[in-house]
């Protein structure tokens, strides 16, 4: 095969029979036009053009090999827009929590659609760690530490821990909720575990509630929705019941909270980020997180 240069210089001087306007084309010098052709030439072991004092003619052989390769070029560059609409137009796949999805993210997608009506979603909720390497997924939220090798990885959300109810349950009965002590007369709400409100009891110096106890639940949707409905005082991590407080569905009973060890992450490989419906797409959650404000 000749060299592309060589191939895009006979071809550009063979449409323009002129070097000087295939050299304007391909922004490159006459000379180096002329060069290529001339190469081309003798690769090929035939002449493409008579060179006249005034003018520029295609030989037979160059009659015939100009069309073929002006056919070419032309499907090459209908190919490549093929590809690159495609690049523009295919979803953005976005994994993350089911939880954080549904409580965080959802709620905030029409922003994106009002911003960027061009670029599509496809929302993909795993509880499980996805591989991106072997995925379909563009970008991911994880929730972590934010050790994760081979990933661009921006720190998206900091976590606090703390207890949460329905405002109902602040003077329920004869036990209102007043001071950590009045736990022992409620029910309590698990988010996978007991850890979590056995740290909270221990940092709070209460004793005589037994965190051992109370209903378990393995999704925080589920938890948060038990707590809104009055079900009992649920440990919840900020990030997903803020709106709730906000809007005084859900609120604080005590001031007490707790750091948590991990934090929320946008994470993607580094060649899914090149891709500007990616790029956007992650700007715009950083951009959401930065401007989220916090009960």
């Amino acid at each position: 095969m000749p060299s592309l240069n060589s191939l895009r210089a006979f071809e550009a001087a063979a449409r323009h029979l002129s070097f000087t306007r295939a050299a304007a084309e391909l922004h490159v010098t006459q000379a180096a036009v002329s060069h290529q052709v001339k190469h081309l030439e003798e690769a090929l072991g035939v002449q493409l053009f008579k060179r006249l004092n005034r003018a520029l003619l295609l030989t037979d052989a160059g009659q015939v090999y100009a069309p073929e390769l002006n056919a070419a070029f032309d499907q090459i560059q209908a190919a490549t827009a093929r590809i690159q609409h495609a690049s523009t137009t295919k979803p953005v796949t976005v994994t993350a929590l089911a939880s954080f999805s549904a409580r965080w993210l959802v709620p905030r997608l029409g922003r994106f659609r009002q911003q960027h009506p061009e670029i599509e979603l496809l929302i993909d909720p795993q509880n499980q760690l996805v591989d991106l390497r072997h995925s379909h997924a563009d970008i991911a939220i994880r929730y972590g530490t934010g050790h994760y090798p081979g990933l661009v990885t921006e720190r998206f959300f900091t976590e606090d821990l703390f207890p949460v109810c329905s405002p109902s349950l602040l003077e329920s009965g004869d036990h209102p909720l007043r001071v950590p002590e009045d736990l022992a007369y409620h029910h309590i709400l698990h988010d996978d575990g007991h850890n979590d409100w056995r740290t909270w009891l221990r940092a709070a110096q209460v004793e005589g509630v037994d965190a051992n106890k109370g209903t378990v639940f393995t999704d925080s949707g589920m938890l948060i929705q038990a707590a809104m409905s009055g079900q009992g005082i649920a440990m919840a991590r900020g990030v997903l019941v803020n709106d709730e407080l906000q809007s005084g569905a859900l609120v604080r009973p005590f001031d007490l909270g707790l750091p948590s060890e991990y934090a929320y992450y946008v994470v993607a490989l580094p060649e899914r980020l090149q891709l500007p419906r990616v790029a956007k797409f992650k700007d715009w959650l950083l951009s959401e997180a930065a401007q989220t404000r916090f009960s």
